[in-house]
């Protein structure tokens, strides 16, 4: 029996794969507050489902330009007469019903909807793993080699355009790593949860970091400790994984708070 046979270690790969692509770039959805952009980009990839199963194409493909072009529409529409929530509410919950409509259309396609809705990480085969490890490899490299600019844009517009660097650009960058997360995450906690475990680990690193960078790594720690835990509880207990993996995570943020409180407590 090889290393990746066993399908509890082909889940665990899974589950670090997807946190470490997932807790830097959570870091500028909080940062941002785009929390409701990784909402819409995430519901969109059921209709990118839909349109793989119809024609036959690997549900990463649909899921990833379904996702790319719900980002893009939401940056384009933007400041256009609706404010950003509005328009993110009715793109995201308008996208997830069309989604759930077409899947309900295709025909003699067998499909196991909570999968996608909530995660299967237990099926995660070899390809998954193939599939979510290039991913992650390729929003760490994206994010690696944008990072100044992009944090630099995040923090004040005015900086980043006098400093030659162009925010709108950085935008579509995020945008476009934000899409490769949704379609890898797809498969480990489904597109119900996915901006979950974008924020909620970036958000339970946040009171501990001194620096953007280290926000970065204590996120990645967060959302690794998050999906081995929430895949061990979810293996003794018996219950969903994606879900459990991201009440793991909001436990994480639970006691993160508490201390950041105590902390300042004492302090003050």
């Amino acid at each position: 029996m090889t290393f990746l046979d066993s399908f509890l270690i082909r889940a665990a790969l899974a589950g670090v794969g997807v946190a470490l692509a997932a807790a830097p770039l959570g870091c500028f959805v909080v940062w941002r507050r785009m929390a409701y952009f990784g909402d819409a980009t995430a519901h969109a990839a059921i209709l990118g489902v839909a349109v793989s199963l119809a024609f036959s194409m690997s549900v990463f493909t649909g899921a990833l330009v379904m996702a790319l072009i719900m980002a893009i529409a939401v940056s384009t529409l933007s400041g256009r007469g609706y404010a950003m929530d509005t328009l993110l509410g009715v793109l995201a919950h308008s996208a997830l019903a069309f989604g759930l409509v077409a899947v309900s259309f295709l025909q003699g396609v067998r499909i196991d909807l909570m999968a996608y809705l909530f995660g299967d990480i237990l099926a995660v085969s070899r390809a998954d793993l193939g599939v979510i490890w290039g991913g992650a490899v390729l929003v760490l490299a994206l994010l690696w080699w944008r990072w100044s600019a992009l944090l630099t844009s995040t923090l004040n517009p005015d900086l980043a355009y006098a400093a030659g660097i162009d925010p709108k650009r950085e935008q579509l960058v995020l945008t476009m790593a934000l899409a490769v997360v949704v379609a890898v995450a797809i498969k480990v906690v489904g597109v119900l949860l996915i901006a979950a475990l974008l924020i909620i680990p970036a958000a339970a690193a946040r009171p501990f970091a001194a620096t953007p960078e280290r926000m970065g790594l204590y996120a990645a720690i967060a959302g690794i400790g998050s999906a081995l835990g929430g895949l061990q509880l979810s293996f003794a207990y018996d219950t969903p994984t994606g879900p459990t993996i991201v009440c793991v995570a909001a436990g994480l943020f639970a006691v993160a708070s508490l201390v950041s409180m105590v902390r300042r407590g004492v302090q003050g």
